[in-house]
């Protein structure tokens, strides 16, 4: 291994081991950020053994934020003004027209910032058969159909003792669409990255693969099974012969998410 490569290599070990104690502390947000960095270093010099062990503490991280923003059963749904400051917290965001997928994105990562733990979907304007498109942008976009959230309906009020001896009935009960509960939030998260995994075609060599599926994790971050497939191409990679294609080199042109662009490059 070239001098300057092994350095690399050392760096990545060293970023995981500092992430792996953040996970013992339970800081998630520092480790979830530890190991992002270090998939995508691990990433740019194909090495697929690291990002397959990067892959585990860094879905774990992630998953401990999406249950505290889930435990919190707050769902807040933003047409407007992106909360911010104060005005951001922790809790289930539903970001809906005129807002578009950037301003989930937006929102996300301000989030992180403040270190609040969120759980964000964007809903684009329902379609002629009355499904919501769920949207996530980054490298790549990911839209998924869903049914929209419908309220159940609350239950009928108790008739009263004088009621009941005039025969009379509660009133009923009018089923309406209203602010999404958490259950609904885990299944539309669940299906856009069904959607994700979906776009890429399990024929595809294995280095391409893991290409693909980084590109749609940096777009839909929370979903537990886009990483296991990841980690799988991964290991899958390890078995092929070494490809021509540029280690790293992002599914299109113009990849935002690229190592010279890394914010985190300053982590050591």
């Amino acid at each position: 291994m070239p001098k300057s490569q092994a350095e690399r290599a050392n760096k990545i070990d060293a970023m995981m081991d500092q992430a792996s104690r953040a996970l013992v502390s339970r800081d998630y947000f520092g480790a979830e950020k530890l190991a992002l960095s270090a998939l995508r270093r691990a990433h740019h010099d194909a090495d697929y053994e690291r990002m397959a062990r990067i892959i585990l503490p860094l879905q774990e991280a992630r998953r401990q934020k999406r249950e505290m923003a889930f435990d919190t059963k707050r769902v807040f749904v933003v047409d407007g003004e992106i909360p911010h400051g104060r005005g951001l917290v922790s809790g289930c965001y539903l970001v809906t027209p005129p807002r578009v997928g950037a301003d989930g994105r937006m929102l996300r990562d301000a989030a992180d910032e403040k270190r609040a733990p969120v759980f964000v979907l964007v809903r684009e304007p329902p379609t002629r058969d009355g499904l919501w498109p769920i949207v996530a942008v980054g490298p790549v976009t990911v839209r998924a159909k869903v049914g929209p959230f419908v309220a159940p309906p609350p239950p009928a009020p108790k008739a009263s003792a004088k009621g009941k001896a005039r025969g009379e009935k509660g009133a009923p009960a009018a089923s309406a669409a209203g602010v999404p509960s958490v259950r609904w939030f885990v299944a539309a998260g669940e299906a856009l990255g069904d959607e994700a995994i979906g776009q890429v075609c399990v024929t595809l060599p294995a280095a391409v693969r893991v290409s693909a599926l980084m590109d749609r994790l940096e777009s839909v971050p929370h979903h537990e099974k886009l990483h296991q497939r990841l980690e799988e191409a991964c290991r899958e990679a390890l078995l092929e012969p070494r490809r021509k294609r540029k280690p790293g080199q992002p599914e299109f042109a113009g990849d935002e998410f690229d190592l010279a662009d890394d914010p985190d490059d300053d982590i050591v």
